[in-house]
């Protein structure tokens, strides 16, 4: 049973209890992420997601890991481009500990100049390895490219030149503006306690910060191209293409039409690349919903000199796939996949907890997975290759290779 509570300043918390499960998930879900910074503040909330680990006033950053050690559970946090998430996976009994470390981070952490310091390092240590990972680096350099301009389309680590300019002033009034109770839910999933939620509505629902209503730009799809020239063994190649937002009706259509292209094994492109004509080992479709709008992204990986044939392989897919429609049972196999990853995908409590957590967040309420299912099986032939017809048409395209 799933309960959802919100506490007199505006904060909620969602519960899902699951008597037979022996661990407990608790996550704190910031509704702030990359897309909320001003250019100068690029990088900033994946900088704070990283400073909560580095003391309180009570607890040391050795302290914080040495709790959750010690406890043998599962600590850890990310940052999206719309939202931020300290989440952890305990054995029921010591539910209680973990609210009271993660509250004790949110409210307490003292941003420390020294390790702001160190932490810049850290932080700048990560954007250098994903540059040196260009399999991963290309899709920056697509987001870029698809929306100059809008925080959407910059890095969620940020720059070097705009981490130098962080330091615990500048941390505390973006958290002052942000980590606020209308934007903050609790989310917990296991076998959970009543005085748990009690705890969670002590430690988090009696504080108050000012809700200040900030403008946010919706992104503009745009097309062109990035070349990077890079030392690797193959060239690296991502399209992208106009998507679904989280909120359009046509978002499950979305999901069905990127399994049936590239999410799959047995998908187009993954056959026709990968299984027909050995082009790739790493061939891949994936779809971001965001609220206000929505990206396909194609992926591929191949040797320098057969970029060009791989790229016209990937248009010839699409565009047999616009002409001849859908075949056989790919709609079906499609909706099924879909399904069942989304059911298989429930199995853990900490899954639960997210799902939960990021869905009263984002959307409001909570989709129940009966729900989505008969969502899923109601997306039709047609729905699918309207958006197909409507999005597919000319790719945002970014390369990194040796050329």
């Amino acid at each position: 049973m799933i309960d959802i509570h919100e506490c007199a300043n505006g904060l909620r918390i969602v519960s899902e209890n699951i008597p037979h499960a022996q661990s407990a998930s608790v996550g704190v879900f910031v509704q702030v992420g990359s897309r909320n910074e001003a250019p100068h503040e690029n990088g900033l909330t994946h900088f704070i997601e990283h400073m909560l680990f580095k003391g309180t006033v009570k607890r040391s950053a050795k302290d914080i890991a040495r709790e959750f050690d010690r406890i043998g559970g599962d600590m850890n946090a990310y940052t999206s481009k719309e939202y931020t998430c300290y989440y952890a996976t305990v054995l029921s009994a010591h539910a209680e500990r973990t609210v009271d470390v993660l509250a004790d981070m949110y409210f307490n952490s003292v941003m420390n100049e020294d390790e702001i310091v160190k932490e810049r390092q850290v932080v700048l240590e990560e954007i250098h390895m994903a540059e040196d990972t260009p399999d991963d680096d290309v899709h920056e350099q697509l987001w870029a490219v698809m929306y100059p301009g809008n925080s959407i389309g910059a890095p969620i680590l940020g720059t070097e030149e705009t981490l130098a300019s962080f330091n615990a002033p500048v941390i505390r009034d973006f958290m002052a503006r942000h980590y606020i109770p209308k934007n903050t839910v609790i989310s917990v999933a296991g076998r959970i306690q009543p005085k748990l939620i009690e705890l969670i509505e002590k430690k988090f629902g009696t504080f108050e910060r000012q809700w200040m209503e900030e403008p946010q730009q919706t992104p503009v799809f745009v097309t062109g191209t990035s070349m990077k020239k890079k030392d690797t063994e193959q060239a690296h190649l991502c399209l992208g293409f106009p998507g679904a937002g989280l909120l359009d009706e046509e978002i499950f259509s979305a999901a069905v039409l990127n399994n049936l292209l590239g999410g799959t094994m047995s998908s187009r492109l993954f056959q026709e690349v990968r299984e027909e004509l050995g082009l790739a080992y790493s061939i891949y479709s994936y779809h971001s919903a965001y609220d206000d709008h929505g990206t396909f992204a194609i992926y591929a990986g191949t040797a320098n000199d057969q970029l060009e044939q791989l790229r016209e392989v990937i248009g010839t897919t699409i565009e047999k796939l616009r002409n001849e429609g859908i075949k056989g049972t790919e709609l079906e196999d499609s909706k099924e996949q879909l399904k069942g990853s989304l059911l298989l995908g429930l199995e853990s409590t900490s899954a639960r907890m997210s799902r939960n957590g990021r869905q009263l967040l984002l959307l409001g309420k909570l989709e129940a997975p009966a729900e989505a299912l008969r969502k899923i099986d109601a997306v039709t032939e047609e729905q699918v290759m309207k958006m197909l017809k409507e999005n597919f048409t000319e790719p945002a395209v970014s390369i990194v290779s040796a050329h």
